[in-house]
């Protein structure tokens, strides 16, 4: 894999209020270093979301701006102030947890009025706010059940009800939605965007799930080894990747990879290596020279069979075709020592690919991905 270089890419530019921010964070457990300098900024309004492997130091960051945990150097800031220090108390913020964490022994309403109870809010106040949270997550009609009496998707909605009653700064999502099932998820995914526009919230949300990142976040930053790899709106990320990790790990099904080398001449580049042989486009990659090594990325429905005019890159041997109803993919490879090659198939050749086939496939030429094979940072 490939790993970040010490010096994280810049947060970038806002024009909105910033309601949140990281600076300079490092976090280390047992000498072990989880953050090495983060930087992120959440505009007011935003909705900002970490994504990364296990033991990126993404759930440590949102920690550490909750207060459950203190940076060992940087600071954190809300609405301005410097609350590095602070008691999760003192930093007006409301966090969702993956395990739910409510009170088993309460009902609904109770788990709600919780925390506005021990802030000895006026009774009124809290049935009001009980009301509201209760209509947008159509909690009215469990209220007074426990929550062993709840399925896990009411359980997640009570969690956030009894966020959003806070009225916080900052809303702080754990990954909440590990714990249920592939349609609820999908359910609850579309709540907790519906209800951060509603509310017009500040959110810093933490996933590994890829999917959940890039259809909830308005700025995605993608963490690896302690450092900000990349970040900015999600598709930007997803189609100008600064690097092979970004790359990879960005994508379902992930890009394909190869290694090779830069050949050619005469005002044409080609990118040769593990089979493949794809011309560069030099409108994009402004600085190729042949006998450079590289990596060529190309994503998997960005990889189709040749024909209608396309030069075939390659022959895929195929050794599975997943049909997902709408398209289809074939998986195998070019050349048996080489990388798994996975290509997208249309509808007329899903229905005849067979394992064992040899296909031949092209790459879509201007969404090729061409990065160092040295550094594994995009090529410009």
């Amino acid at each position: 894999m490939e790993t970040s270089e010490e010096a994280q890419v810049p947060a970038p530019a806002t024009a909105r209020p910033v309601r949140c921010e990281a600076r300079g964070v490092k976090k280390a457990f047992a000498g072990n270093p989880i953050l090495r300098g983060v930087d992120v900024v959440i505009p007011e309004g935003g909705f900002s979301v970490l994504v990364g492997p296990s033991g990126c130091g993404k759930s440590t960051l949102l920690r550490l701006v909750a207060g459950l945990e203190e940076a060992d150097e940087g600071q954190i800031f809300i609405k301005g102030k410097d609350v590095t220090r602070a008691a999760p108390r003192d930093r007006d913020i409301a966090m969702v947890f993956q395990s739910y964490a409510l009170y088993p022994h309460l009902s609904v309403r109770d788990n709600l009025a919780f925390g506005l109870t021990l802030r000895s809010t006026p009774p009124a106040e809290i049935e009001k706010r009980i009301r509201e949270a209760s209509d947008m997550l159509g909690l009215e009609k469990l209220l007074d059940r426990l929550p062993k009496q709840l399925s896990g998707g009411q359980r997640q909605r009570v969690a956030m009800g009894r966020a959003i009653v806070r009225r916080a700064n900052v809303y702080l999502f754990d990954e909440p939605l590990s714990n249920l099932d592939a349609a609820l998820r999908a359910e609850v995914r579309v709540d907790i965007r519906r209800l951060h526009d509603r509310l017009g919230a500040t959110s810093l949300y933490v996933t590994h799930d890829q999917v959940e990142a890039m259809t909830l976040a308005d700025t995605l930053w993608v963490l690896n080894g302690g450092l900000v790899e990349q970040s900015g709106p999600p598709l930007e990320v997803y189609e100008k990747p600064n690097s092979v990790f970004v790359a990879t790990f960005l994508g379902s099904p992930p890009m394909n990879l190869f290694e090779g080398a830069l050949t050619g001449g005469g005002g044409e580049v080609f990118v040769e290596g593990q089979g493949v042989r794809v011309r560069a486009d030099l409108s994009r990659h402004t600085q190729l020279t042949p006998g450079r090594k590289v990596k060529l990325g190309v994503r998997p429905h960005d990889l189709v069979v040749a024909g209608d005019g396309r030069a075939a890159a390659g022959e895929l041997h195929v050794e599975l075709v997943e049909a997902l109803g709408f398209e289809a993919y074939a998986y195998g490879w070019i050349t048996s020592a080489g990388p798994r090659v996975i290509a997208r198939l249309a509808p007329e050749h899903a229905r005849r690919a067979r394992v064992g086939d040899v296909i031949p496939v092209a790459a879509e030429l201007e969404r090729l991905h061409l990065f160092d094979a040295e550094t594994g940072r995009a090529l410009p």
